[in-house]
């Protein structure tokens, strides 16, 4: 039984129910979760998950150069934006097989930027003197082959995020394994839902106006592209040919617009800013900010990098552990699972799937915590989350096919060992990379207001949690960062935990609705419980409502771990605190894990 299919039964037969059909809406989605395109498809559908969380990828390495100390060492850029996307890769394999199971990109997060930069504040992690560092391609061995002088500057550095980084996953990995996130996720309903999905959107609108306002005509090209691409050609195909083993060569058609429009509007406004490069019509003077519109900006990483190199383990040295970079550590952790959390129910319902059930979320936060791990282990710099960006392509593109996130995944992992190939991306103007994420974020925001749907909108109670959180979680943020310092316990690591929260938009608005959904008196009507805590698995379902729920199955050995009455206490099993298979129930399933979960990896 293939995807479309499951989806099509899964629709027709719940529409009908009155209490759940607003999440059986199918989104017009072209490829579902397990819908698998043509291996051509996947291969290009991938690339532009390549290039949507390219941009927000770079930008971290970037943004931690200075206090790393590599502002002016491109080799140790390139070295640390391939790792990043080595790691990446790896950690969307983990999360799409074994994780939450949907298609959601992991990689490189803002929320570690806050705790990073105060570590490296410290005075002992202070920049030498220019005259105390050399350039990484000047770098010279000790008498044990170790780099000295400006690599080994950096790598400490590193190496101290590294350790900090670990340590303060291992609490995520406990926190999703045990249960104890899902057991939060039962005060959590669509009011608490709706203002941290939409402060993810709008709490980035500075980093798409920052990259956006280095030339506002080249990011409005972008936009037009993707608005006439994705909005306006989408139901236009090119006619092409066509092959098949029973009619041969035929004519038929391709949904070029519909398919691709991150790509081709990325493609046409970087030829774009090429020509006008060529031209001279861009400042050449990096202190003039269009000059960051030009295509040769960057030309120096791309001849600087190396064609091939592997990312390993302990690259860099042995992580180092200290007890306020851990502490500072775990408020970014922190604001992560807030965030991804977020991101898993703007994913689903971008997917056309229900919302995450408690085992599907368990494993999702736990496995995010092992990525983290990871990240920290290959010496990134920094950790890995779930990618808004990536989820705001599954709502233009109309492709939520977990494979085809699997296949950008592998490419991921291979372009991160070539090093050329990265270091040429890094020449993409910043004003497109700006255009891209005005639209994704708008849509990401869109998304999570797209959640008040299950609760009464003409309560005035539900009006005022929503606003509240919302203004709450802009407010806070922005006052924080106008008057930095001003939270002062006399305990410098509870300092930076506040702090690193408050500056969170996402944990203040979330926070804000949680506890007011949770105090003020309403029905549980009134605030949407009823089909939300339905669809994910919390009440009595109904074998349909259990068939849609299959996209969160893990990709093998569900016959046994139906049949197995333990597996019902395990927080991260499918089956966890669900009713055992009975009779035809169990032979049906059991049958159809031969031909469905073969090919749902």
């Amino acid at each position: 039984m293939d995807g479309n299919t499951v989806n099509g039964t899964h629709v027709e037969d719940v529409e009908g129910q009155n209490e759940a059909a607003p999440l059986k809406k199918p989104l017009d989605i072209t490829y579902g979760i397990e819908d698998v395109p043509p291996w051509y498809l996947c291969i290009f559908l991938g690339f532009q998950h390549y290039l949507t969380m390219f941009g927000s990828t770079i930008a971290v390495p970037l943004i931690l150069a200075p206090a790393l100390c590599v502002a002016d060492d491109n080799l140790a850029k390139s070295k640390l934006i391939s790792t990043i996307f080595f790691v990446s890769g790896i950690c969307t394999l983990l999360q799409s097989i074994f994780g939450v199971r949907l298609p959601i990109v992991q990689g490189a997060t803002f929320s570690f930027l806050a705790p990073t930069f105060a570590i490296l504040s410290l005075p002992h992690w202070q920049c030498p003197a220019p005259a105390n560092t050399t350039s990484g391609l000047n770098a010279t061995q000790n008498a044990t082959g170790g780099p000295v002088g400006g690599d080994e500057v950096w790598m400490s550095r590193v190496r101290e995020i590294q350790g900090a980084i670990m340590v303060a996953a291992c609490f995520q990995v406990l926190l999703g394994f045990s249960g104890i996130m899902g057991l939060l996720m039962r005060f959590i309903g669509p009011l608490v839902i709706a203002p941290t999905i939409t402060l993810v959107g709008l709490a980035l609108f500075g980093a798409a106006a920052d990259f956006a306002g280095r030339h506002w005509g080249i990011a409005a090209l972008t936009i037009i592209l993707i608005t006439l691409f994705s909005q306006y050609l989408r139901n236009i195909n090119i006619p092409c040919c066509g092959y098949s083993k029973d009619t041969g060569c035929r004519a038929s058609s391709f949904p070029l617009f519909k398919l691709f429009p991150i790509i081709l509007s990325m493609v046409f406004a970087w030829i774009f800013c090429a020509i006008l490069t060529v031209a001279n019509v861009f400042p050449d003077d990096p202190s003039i900010r269009e000059f960051q519109a030009r295509t040769d900006n960057r030309i120096g990483v791309l001849q600087e990098a190396p064609w091939f190199r592997f990312p390993y383990p302990g690259q860099w040295g042995t992580p180092t552990v200290s007890v306020a970079g851990v502490f500072g550590m775990l408020s970014g952790v922190l604001s992560s699972m807030i965030e991804s959390i977020g991101d898993y129910y703007a994913c689903a319902r971008l997917s056309g799937a229900p919302p995450p059930p408690t085992h599907a979320i368990n494993r999702g936060i736990g496995m995010e915590g092992i990525g983290c791990i990871l990240a920290g282990a290959w010496g990134s710099g920094n950790g890995t989350t779930s990618y808004s960006e990536n989820i705001g392509a599954i709502g233009i593109t109309k492709v939520a096919s977990r494979r085809v996130v699997q296949v950008g995944a592998i490419l991921m992992i291979v372009l991160g060992m070539l090093g050329k190939f990265g270091a040429l991306f890094t020449t993409i103007p910043d004003p497109i990379v700006g255009g891209m994420f005005c639209v994704m974020f708008g849509m990401i925001a869109a998304i999570g207001v797209s959640n008040l749907q299950f609760v009464d909108l003409n309560s005035s109670r539900n009006l005022f949690v929503f606003g509240s959180s919302v203004l709450l979680g802009l407010a806070v943020p922005y006052w924080l960062n106008k008057y930095p310092g001003v939270i002062d316990t006399t305990v410098p690591e509870l300092n930076q935990i506040i702090t690193v929260l408050l500056t969170t938009g996402m944990f203040v608005g979330g926070f804000t609705a949680f506890i007011l959904d949770n105090t003020i008196p309403g029905t549980p009507e009134e605030r949407g419980l009823l089909h939300w805590n339905r669809a994910r698995g919390d009440d009595d379902m109904t074998w349909e409502e259990r068939e849609a729920l299959k996209v969160y199955d893990l990709p093998f050995g569900m016959s046994y771990i139906r049949r197995s009455n333990c597996t019902r206490y395990l927080p991260f099993c499918p089956t966890f605190c669900l009713p055992r298979f009975t009779g035809e129930e169990e032979e049906d399933m059991g049958a159809e894990n031969k031909t469905t979960h073969t090919t749902s990896l």
